[in-house]
């Protein structure tokens, strides 16, 4: 690929202003539109429907894992079993856990489930039940699931009288249903026995979007805003060894970024959306899919025809090579990179007739490489650290989520929101602070969390290398037929 020489101006508060020729020629293009083609037929329903949620987590040894979409915990970068009870997150603040000694071979018997069946609730509810055994109980666990959605448990505490509680909240309109496990303390693992029952959730308008409480754990986001159009979906598959001969769908989240040049759109995630630390190899069938919210079907699928301004294939990425190079947890500092979309031949037509350049037709968002606010002693939702955590949750397919709360800090490297719960899939989702519209500028991304508590970490993007990657991303040459695994740019910054 050719190209001209131009000079990058940094510009307040961190924009870039460049000026770029390229120019492609007519046979390479030919055969990159197929490719495109290709991917774009590649993400059948089955193969989206079997992508998982890239959710990185940490248990208490420091040791990292991808979270499921069961909840189950998978081992990144080493081959030590998780020994935190493996529990997704996505909506609440689970309590503890219970127990007792004994043996016998009768069930638990379960009874008095609240919300019993038919019961209708809000977004917040204490779920409880009663529990009881002659031999005691060893654990009671809440299975929480939406119809369409995957299921996701929570360890309950004993609050006295043999009524076992956990306090959620962040229920989204619908149908639901909850199954109670009890297991005693008898020999050979215990008895299990297992109740449950179908509840209504009513919000009463549901979700916020820019203001509400002070603290806002997971929601559909009603808001608007540009970034209702720039944040999108992305499919894409990564090796499932180092030999690269098999390959595993997965779903993250992503925001089209301003980038200030033409021929090329660029699209700001994770780091762990693009490139694979373990296995060392970048994503392959790369699929993003802006304002997937608004699909006219029921949820994703592979029509593209029915989301709001359809879908587009990236043809690289770009990441700081720290990331390459060391193996999550130890790369948390790094966790951001960028998706280069060619502005020509990437797009197929959705609902509304839209531009093929991805900039232009997602309302593209601007990145803040400035120092965000934090801990500023202004609590609530009017205070300038107050924070938007966004992106698609796998369980709220095809919502589009957010937490908010004040920022704090997690260690020298990341920004922290304390109580929010966004579940996986949403890795890569923009952070934003006031105004609170969904216009406000991107200051981080979702990257991790912790197996064993809420929370949602982001890396900061000021004093780092973030900007140097993003410059990177505007001046590297697409790739020409690069092999599986090798499409996109470790930079060294």
């Amino acid at each position: 690929m050719e190209k001209t020489k131009a000079s990058l101006a940094t510009l307040a508060g961190g924009a870039i202003v460049a000026a770029f020729l390229f120019s492609v020629p007519a046979e390479a293009g030919n055969d990159k539109q197929a490719k495109r083609a290709a991917v774009i037929n590649y993400w059948s329903a089955e193969r989206r429907a079997a992508a998982q949620p890239r959710d990185m987590v940490i248990d208490k040894r420091g040791l990292g894992y991808l979270r499921r979409a069961d909840g189950s915990l998978r081992p990144h970068g080493h081959t030590i079993e998780a020994t935190d009870t493996a529990r997704p997150a996505p909506q609440a603040k689970p309590g503890g856990g219970g127990g007792g000694g004994g043996n016998d071979t009768t069930l638990p018997v379960i009874s008095g489930l609240n919300p019993a069946n038919g019961d209708t609730i809000a977004d917040a509810h204490t779920f409880s039940a009663v529990v009881t055994d002659e031999s005691g109980i060893r654990s009671v666990t809440f299975i929480v699931t939406k119809d369409g959605g995957s299921p996701q448990s929570f360890s309950a505490s004993n609050s006295g009288n043999d009524v076992w509680t956990t306090s959620l909240s962040g229920f989204t309109d619908g149908s639901w249903s909850w199954t109670v496990e009890a297991k005693d303390t008898a020999k050979r693992g215990g008895n299990t026995a297992t109740a449950s029952a179908s509840f209504t959730v009513a919000t009463g308008g549901g979700g916020g979007g820019g203001g509400g409480g002070d603290i806002i754990e997971n929601a559909a986001w009603t808001g608007g805003g540009a970034v209702q159009t720039a944040v999108g979906r992305l499919f894409y598959e990564m090796p499932s060894n180092q030999r690269r001969k098999r390959w595993n769908g997965y779903v993250c989240s992503g925001t089209v970024v301003t980038d200030g040049i033409g021929g090329r759109s660029i699209i700001l995630t994770a780091s762990h959306c693009v490139y694979d630390d373990a296995n060392k190899a970048f994503a392959r069938n790369v699929l993003f899919i802006p304002d997937q919210a608004n699909t006219t079907g029921s949820g994703t699928d592979s029509n593209c025809s029915n989301d709001p301004l359809g879908c587009w294939v990236a043809d690289f990425g770009v990441v700081d090579t720290n990331w390459t190079t060391r193996t999550f947890p130890d790369n948390i500092p790094w966790d951001y990179a960028f998706y280069v979309v060619d502005d020509n031949g990437a797009h197929q037509d959705g609902l509304n007739s839209a531009p093929d350049a991805l900039d232009a037709a997602a309302a593209a968002m601007r990145i803040d490489f400035t120092t965000p606010a934090v801990d500023d002693g202004n609590p609530g939702a009017g205070s300038p650290d107050f924070t938007f955590g966004m992106g698609y949750s796998y369980s709220e397919d095809p919502n589009f989520m957010y937490c908010a709360e004040d920022m704090t800090t997690e260690g020298a490297a990341n920004w922290w929101l304390p109580s929010c719960g966004l579940s996986g899939g949403s890795s890569g989702g923009p952070w934003l602070q006031p105004p609170q519209d969904g216009s406000g500028d991107i200051i981080s991304v979702n990257s991790w969390g912790y197996t064993g508590s809420p929370g949602m970490a982001g890396p900061k993007l000021h004093d780092t290398s973030a900007q140097c990657v993003f410059d990177a991303a505007i001046l590297n040459s697409f790739p020409v037929n690069p092999a599986d695994g090798d499409a996109g740019y470790a930079e060294g910054c």
